[in-house]
């Protein structure tokens, strides 16, 4: 079952359950699309996956399987990113 981060991991913006603003990858990294997409152009700075969109845990499922209130800040070197960014992001993520 997912966790649901509550924030984005780069930037610490707030990322909800019902945001449609929260990226994921295949570890449950959470990043906004912003930083997601922008930033690391769809290759996560952690294992090199790519990103889609976090799905929302409806309202009756959120109250009995609630999402996590532990946040992960950890801001990226932005030119090591940039290095792992351009080795892997016009490669499809099946290949990388």
């Amino acid at each position: 079952m997912l966790e649901i981060r509550p924030n984005c991991e780069h930037c610490n913006k707030d990322l909800p359950n019902i945001s449609t603003d929260a990226m994921i990858c295949s570890f449950e990294c959470t990043y906004c699309k912003e930083c997601a997409l922008e930033i690391f152009e769809n290759v996560c700075p952690n294992c090199s996956g790519n990103f889609v969109e976090r799905p929302i845990r409806p309202q009756k499922e959120i109250e009995k399987y609630p999402a996590s209130i532990k946040q992960v800040f950890k801001p990226k070197d932005l030119e090591k990113v940039k290095i792992n960014s351009d080795k892997f992001k016009n490669i499809p993520p099946q290949k990388r």
